[in-house]
C-alpha cells in the first residue's frame, strides 16, 4: 500500500438534492475516520476458555472527525444548519487513492473558538447512521 497524502483526505456534505451532488468542507486541517464494531459474543463452556463471535453480527459504525479554519463556505453553512436541526445528511470521505466512503451522518458535535487576533477554528464529530458504502 502507498503512503497517502493527508490533506488528500477530504470531506464533503451533500446538497439535499436528488441526485446528491457533493461539497468539499473547506478549511478542514486534520481529519480522521474510525470504523467501529460492537461484536456479539457466543461463548459457551465448550469455547476452552477462549471468546468466540458471532461473524457477520453485531452493530458496526463509521465516526468521522475533523478540525480547521472558518471559511464561511456553503458547504460550512450547510453543516452548521444540519448540526443546529439534528438531522442526518449525506456525507462523502475521499482519499487520496480515489477511494470514498458514503452514508449518512448526524453532526454530534460542531465547536466553534477563535483568538482575539486569530481566525475562527472549528472542530466537528460525525456519526453514521445506517449502511456505509465504499465506492
Amino acid at each position: 500500500m502507498a503512503i497517502e497524502k493527508g490533506s488528500a483526505f477530504l470531506l464533503k456534505i451533500g446538497d439535499g438534492g436528488d441526485p446528491v451532488g457533493y461539497a468539499t468542507i473547506a478549511g478542514l486541517r486534520t481529519t480522521q475516520l474510525a470504523i467501529n464494531a460492537e461484536p456479539v459474543v457466543i461463548t459457551h463452556k465448550g469455547s476452552g476458555g477462549w471468546r468466540e463471535l458471532l461473524s457477520g453480527a453485531g452493530v458496526r459504525s463509521l465516526s468521522i472527525s475533523g478540525a480547521g479554519v472558518f471559511t464561511g463556505s456553503p458547504a460550512e453553512t450547510r453543516l452548521k444548519q444540519q448540526a443546529l436541526a439534528g438531522t442526518l445528511d449525506d456525507f462523502e470521505a475521499v482519499f487520496e487513492s480515489g477511494e470514498r466512503v458514503r452514508g449518512k451522518f448526524l453532526v454530534t458535535r460542531l465547536d466553534y473558538a477563535g483568538d482575539f487576533n486569530g481566525e475562527r477554528q472549528y472542530t466537528l464529530a460525525l456519526e453514521s447512521s445506517g449502511a456505509v458504502t465504499l465506492l
